[in-house]
This record gives structure tokens, sequence and C-alpha cells, in this order.
């Protein structure tokens, strides 16, 4: 599902609510949780699962094409855990 999959299935199911209104909330969220992730904070919707940062060392790589040793710079990466009923549901629980 794509964000405006997301923003239709909303105003759908919500006929009292103008699509451009939910589009602005839909946004709204997406921006928090990116903004938060930024902050280096966690972000928790229950049930659901968690998103969070976690941080990857600098370290050697290799370059795919030539196979000499390149350095690859450390960098912050977000990262996704399920919650346990995403996961319950997920395998038919």
């Amino acid at each position: 599902m794509i964000r405006s999959e997301l923003i239709q299935k909303i105003a759908d199911e919500n006929p009292h609510l103008f699509q451009r209104d939910v589009e602005r909330i839909v946004n709204t969220i997406f921006e928090e949780i990116v903004s938060a992730l930024a902050r280096g904070d966690r972000v928790e919707l229950r049930g659901f699962g968690a998103f969070s940062v976690k941080k990857r060392d600098s370290r050697q790589g290799r370059n795919p094409r030539t196979g000499a040793s390149v350095e690859v710079d450390e960098k912050h990466v977000p990262f996704f855990k399920t919650g346990k009923l995403l996961r319950d549901r997920l395998n038919g629980e």
C-alpha cells in the first residue's frame, strides 16, 4: 500500500472528513515520525511496532566492480521492530 492508497482508504471509511483533511493528517503523522527519528527518539505505535535509529560504525567495504577496499563512513539507519499483535496476526495466531 502506498501513501495515496492509505489516504483514500481512510477517506472512504470516514465520509464525514474531507480528503484534503485526511491527507493533512496522514502527512503530519509521517512528518512527526521522521522528525522524532531525526532527533534520535524512538517512536512506538502500540500493537504495530516501534521505529528507532541504529548507528552503524565505519568499516572496510569492497567495491563490487573492482574488488578494491573502500572506507565506508559511519551512518545512522532507521530500524523497525514489529509489535507482538502485528507479529501474531501475520503468523495467523
